[in-house]
């Protein structure tokens, strides 16, 4: 108050006149929050100084101005200013002889203010004009706050208070009037008691005092039983809404609770997706590792096999030198090669029964598939089953609330982006993957053709030799006589040595053949657990987009529901402000609807059991997909084992090979 003290002060200087002592200590004086000048003559210069002041006031919520002897001047000056304040609630002009124009000042307050809630106007002279009474009656009729307003003893005659049933029969706020001590009469009292029907918020109306018969007082006064008898039953409508209304803010909380479990589950299946593809991936990598190991063998094999090119070099011009001696070895060896066929033959009969098995076995892992994705659409349905329920209790619930609506458009945002997170993830998996496995059957591809060159190459070497060979046979036959006893001598020794290394060539050739089948067989393998992880990633895709779907669908049934409950909030509101009589069929609604919301709750209730059992469903089957991983994993290293004691085996038969070649002891000193 001291700053309103101080402006007040200075714009009476500027206005060329001193500010009134009385006006100054009553401001001194006064309490936080009310301004009370009562009985104080206000000048002109004070009006339009407190009409300035007032607008920018944000504390001051009473003002006391009764007999204050206010001119028509300063009447006006003092009620324009307060059509901007917006903090005002109570007002107090009593006893200040206002006129027309002041019925007019107040009109337009009325119409302008939307903050006063009780304006008390007691002797003041208001209803001398007609014309500036009309004025003021159009305001009220106009006003949307104001609650209390008393006119006792100014001078309204019949023509004022028909002006005034009028303008009730357009108010909605007002709910006190008092108009004791007035010149209303009978007709007056008729017109208000017309009025009464079509106004339902006034539930008290006092007409003592101006001459109106008894019988229009009486039905008066039950008009205004009938309304505090409709005002207690709207209080009590409305508690028992605001019960209503924090029940279903209770579910909708309970709703959101249970929505974002849903969805914590639904963000920690992803996780343990995410991790199963990283999982995936490092086995790929194993495999890819172990591949390359098994490359590293195979170049050390070729290494070997250049230096048994070598020796058969070496044995080539040996053979030269004894040519009688590979003519018998020429049959020997057509002999060996017969042999060699049907060994072959046996190598490829074995070959295709263990094809036949990993058919088997590849229809087994089929069927066991097709197993697990009928579980999977089992849950699928059973999910699907308890979402329709869900939807249902959300239909339901949307008709008392707009606010899961938000709730429902943030999560599927949040959703939206762990799916783009999600998917982005595991396309990133997926390309890996993928480039992975192509870059290991381009190497498996290109060691098999560069393999492949390698025994077309021996096959041409073996050739050569036999051409070769009749060449020196031919040689050898015409020097057959004078080699005679060196062929006879030599015979036994050169049988031995060659049985021996054809021997060893045996199992050479049958320990890369073996090698060559479980390579072929371990890339089949690869092959499969490639396939297995991109099904499962496709499966998993489609699950997400069918989650996207049931939200989406979601979304629209809760935009529905939306559009269907305002369309029946705005018919409700119609028919209650239409019949008065649906107050009771209000009521009913409203314990019918406590019994839904009690049947909702052992709704919800019964479907977070039944979600708790499909959660617990789920971690089971989980668990034995776990289990199933990990048996593969054993069977995995279990793979890995044999290899590795396979390429052990095979390095030591070819150091032996190395190690026994005769092609060492009859080399001749360097």
């Amino acid at each position: 108050m001291e700053e309103f003290r101080r402006s007040y002060s200075r714009l009476c200087r500027e206005s060329g006149a001193e500010p009134q002592e009385a006006v100054l200590q009553q401001l001194h004086q006064l309490p936080r929050g009310r301004l009370d000048l009562a009985t104080q003559s206000l000048t002109v210069e004070t009006c339009r100084a407190l009409g300035k002041l007032l607008p920018r006031e944000t504390l001051c919520t009473e003002l006391v101005l009764s007999d204050c002897m206010l001119s028509e001047e300063g009447a006006t000056l003092l009620l324009r200013g307060l059509c901007a304040n917006t903090v005002l609630r109570f007002l107090d002009l009593k006893g200040n002889n206002l006129r027309a124009a002041g019925a007019e000042a107040l009109g337009k307050l009325l119409q302008q203010n939307k903050s006063i809630q009780s304006l008390t106007l007691e002797w003041n002279s208001l209803g001398t004009w007609d014309d500036a009474f009309a004025t003021f009656c159009g305001g009220l009729a106009a006003n949307g706050a104001l609650q209390r307003l008393d006119l006792r003893n100014n001078q309204i005659s019949h023509k004022g208070a028909e002006e005034l049933a009028l303008a009730l029969k357009g108010n909605t706020t007002l709910q006190q009037l008092d108009l004791r001590w007035n010149n209303v009469g009978l007709l007056g009292g008729r017109a208000l008691m017309n009025c009464l029907p079509s106004n339902r918020t006034l539930w008290r109306l006092d007409l003592a005092g101006n001459n109106i018969p008894g019988d229009v007082l009486r039905a008066v006064e039950q008009a205004m039983g009938h309304s505090q008898d409709r005002l207690t039953t709207f209080q009590e409508n409305q508690a028992r809404t605001q019960v209503l209304s924090k029940e279903v803010q209770h579910l909708r909380e309970e709703k959101s609770k249970q929505f974002l479990d849903l969805m914590e589950t639904i963000d920690k299946q992803r996780e343990e997706m995410a991790k199963s593809s990283r999982a995936s991936a490092a086995r790929v990598g194993q495999l890819q590792e172990a591949l390359n190991e098994r490359h590293s063998i195979i170049n050390a094999l070729k290494a070997k096999l250049q230096m048994t090119e070598a020796a058969l070099a070496l044995s080539e011009q040996k053979a030269q030198d004894l040519g009688g001696l590979l003519a018998t070895a020429e049959q020997e060896q057509l002999s060996l090669s017969q042999r060699q066929a049907k060994e072959l033959k046996l190598e490829q009969q074995e070959a295709a029964e263990r094809e036949s098995k990993l058919l088997r076995d590849l229809s087994a892992a089929n069927e066991k598939n097709l197993l697990l994705q009928n579980q999977v659409d089992e849950l699928e349905r059973k999910f699907r089953c308890q979402q329709e329920q869900l939807f249902q209790t959300r239909q339901e619930m949307t008709s008392m609330s707009a606010e899961l609506k938000m709730r429902a458009i943030q999560a599927e945002e949040h959703l939206d982006m762990e799916k783009r997170r999600c998917r982005q993830s595991l396309e990133d998996s997926e390309s890996l993957r993928i480039k992975e496995v192509e870059h290991m059957t381009r190497h498996l591809e290109e060691s098999e053709k560069a393999m492949q060159e390698r025994v077309q190459r021996l096959e041409a070497a073996r050739l050569s030799l036999e051409e070769e060979l009749s060449r020196v046979k031919a040689a050898a036959l015409s020097e057959r006589g004078q080699a005679e006893e060196e062929l006879i001598k030599a015979k036994s020794q050169a049988r031995l040595e060659e049985q021996q290394r054809l021997a060893h060539l045996e199992d050479k050739l049958r320990l890369l053949a073996q090698a060559r089948d479980e390579a072929q067989g371990a890339c089949l393998q690869q092959k499969q657990v490639v396939a297995e992880a991109q099904t499962r990633v496709s499966q998993l895709g489609l699950q997400v987009e069918g989650l996207r779907r049931r939200l989406e669908e979601l979304q629209q049934e809760l935009s529905l529901k939306d559009q269907e409950r305002v369309a029946e909030v705005s018919r409700v509101r119609v028919e209650l402000q239409e019949q008065n009589g649906r107050l009771q069929a209000e009521l009913a609604a409203q314990e019918a609807l406590r019994e839904k919301a009690a049947a909702l709750e052992r709704q919800l209730k019964v479907m977070a059991s039944g979600h708790r059992e499909a959660l617990l469903d789920r971690e089971s089957e989980n668990a034995s997909l776990r289990e199933k991983l990990r048996l593969r994993e054993a069977e995995i290293a279990r793979i890995r084992d044999e290899e590795a004691q396979r390429a052990s085996f095979l390095q030591n038969a070819v150091l032996a090979y190395v190690q026994a070649s005769p092609v060492r002891t009859l080399s001749p000193p360097k």
